[in-house]
């Protein structure tokens, strides 16, 4: 007897659960938010004083893969700034990748001048490790764009900055 006693009350806890949780995510305005899908909804009432921080790694030298980068970067902007929070992003360009931050071969450098113009949020940093070696194999200085700050290394910068909690997307 004690034992379907404890069987009903966990199955009803669960009913419980989810008959709460249908209740609270359906609950969302509607308006602009009705266009967005519901995960946006439930994070667009989540009053948040933090900004979400997105940290970027571009390791490959592909015009694609890059122009991929830039716009996962203005769709993140774009969709923070429709729910009124803050975004801070990290573009962290190592190894053949640095060539998206340079400023003799770069394929985006326009792309990056102009969304830095108006994106006060997005930051670029290039892999000194990798522009060092490119020095040496190249037998000449490598130029970045001066968008970019240059970090002792791309994958150290990665891993801290998720050790400091930020989400982590590599295209």
């Amino acid at each position: 007897m004690n034992r379907s006693f404890a069987v009903f009350t966990g199955v009803a806890a669960v009913g419980l659960t989810l008959v709460l949780s249908t209740q609270t995510s359906g609950s969302a305005p509607t308006g602009t938010l009705g266009k967005i899908n519901a995960n946006a909804r439930m994070t667009a009432g989540v009053h948040r004083t933090q900004p979400h921080r997105l940290a970027i790694q571009v390791d490959v030298n592909d015009p694609a893969t890059m122009n991929l980068v830039l716009n996962n970067v203005s769709n993140t902007v774009q969709h923070y700034s429709e729910i009124g929070q803050k975004v801070e992003i990290e573009v962290v360009a190592f190894g053949p990748g640095l060539h998206m931050l340079r400023e003799d071969t770069s394929p985006v450098k326009a792309r990056i001048k102009s969304m830095s113009e108006t994106m006060p949020e997005l930051s670029f940093s290039a892999c000194g490790n990798t522009r060092e070696n490119m020095t040496r194999a190249e037998a000449k200085e490598i130029p970045l764009i001066s968008q970019a700050k240059v970090t002792k290394s791309g994958v150290v910068r990665l891993m801290e900055l998720q050790e400091r909690g930020w989400s982590y997307l590599r295209p």
